[in-house]
């Protein structure tokens, strides 16, 4: 009898539990990747959404285009609270810091 492969259907469970269950330093890598990558998007969307180019934000900011790009690159790990509050504040916004329940603690 032939089988078939068994069908995955929760491929982002499985890829969790082989590479970051009980490897809480690759976790807390991943939690940075995703903070920074939602930096990045928030400030590239705020700045399309008030129309306006790198080079015309970094000008309201001041600094430089290759700064504001920088900043929106989801890669990117640098970001200071000086320089987001700098932004928020030529786009007319605010920077808000939450701290939300991750889970279980754990003792240092």
């Amino acid at each position: 009898m032939n089988r078939s492969p068994k069908k995955t259907k929760d491929g982002i469970g499985i890829l969790h539990r082989r590479y970051y269950a009980g490897r809480p330093e690759r976790l807390a890598a991943l939690e940075e990747m995703r903070a920074a990558e939602d930096v990045a998007r928030q400030i590239l969307q705020l700045r399309s959404e008030a129309g306006l180019s790198q080079r015309q934000l970094a000008k309201l900011v001041g600094t430089t285009a290759s700064v504001i790009c920088r900043l929106e690159d989801a890669d990117y790990e640098g970001h200071s609270l000086a320089m987001l509050r700098r932004i928020a504040a030529a786009l007319r916004q605010r920077v808000e810091i939450r701290f939300v329940p991750c889970g279980k603690l754990q003792a240092a």
